[in-house]
């Protein structure tokens, strides 16, 4: 009986211990996206970069 409780002890536990998040917000870890001299730069990845670095510069105040 009391594998069974320490059973369901340990289950529990582990659990609940998947419901851990991180703790910080985007502009702790957001950086301006900058290209590099290898990266091939079609228009999709020019816009990707300008919509990047837009949203960053709104939300976190950053000018890119």
């Amino acid at each position: 009986m009391q594998f069974k409780v320490w059973a369901a002890l340990m289950l529990t536990l582990v659990s609940l211990s998947g419901c851990v998040t991180a703790s910080g917000n985007f502009c702790d870890v957001a950086r301006a996206v900058r290209p590099s001299v290898e990266d091939k730069m079609t228009e999709e990845t020019k816009r990707q970069i300008l919509r990047e670095n837009e949203k960053l510069a709104k939300l976190c105040g950053v000018v890119p």
